[in-house]
């Protein structure tokens, strides 16, 4: 994976995943975690208008908006699924701003790079691939609506 494929934000977050000792990893993850933003209104009410990843072990809806060539990135993660909660906040900060061809062109395992394959089973793993899969068929669907 090249670094270049990143968003600015994102790769900032990848490299300082990567050059922080593994323990700290883990403990930046759950940080992440607690950063998470929760659903706007709009979609508070409307759990029909998001977007269900079974592949994940945990219950995680995420739902996109294209506007302005900018992406706004949602998820509904329960606090009880800290380490995928804490990769949709990795990705909330980290996209923040981007355009539907920075989001397009990120590597689907990305989180590698990040030292996470050393932390987290690789069932998570491939629920974290899945997230990023589902978010760019949204962002590549709204981008061409």
């Amino acid at each position: 994976m090249t670094q270049s494929a990143l968003p600015d934000k994102l790769q900032n977050i990848v490299k300082m995943f990567r050059s922080a000792p593994k323990p700290l990893r883990l403990q930046v993850l759950l940080e992440y975690s607690k950063k998470l933003p929760g659903l706007p209104e709009r979609y508070q009410n409307h759990p029909e208008l998001l977007e269900s990843v079974p592949e994940c072990t945990s219950p995680f809806f995420l739902v996109t908006e294209v506007e302005g060539g900018q992406v706004d990135l949602f998820f509904d993660v329960p606090p009880e699924a800290p380490t995928v909660r804490g990769y949709a906040g990795i990705l909330t900060e980290g996209l923040a701003g981007a355009s539907p061809e920075d989001v397009l062109s990120i590597p689907d395992d990305f989180y590698n790079e990040m030292g996470l394959n050393e932390l987290i089973t690789p069932m998570r793993l491939r629920g974290m691939g899945a997230i990023l899969h589902r978010l760019k068929n949204q962002v590549r669907e709204k981008a061409q609506a």
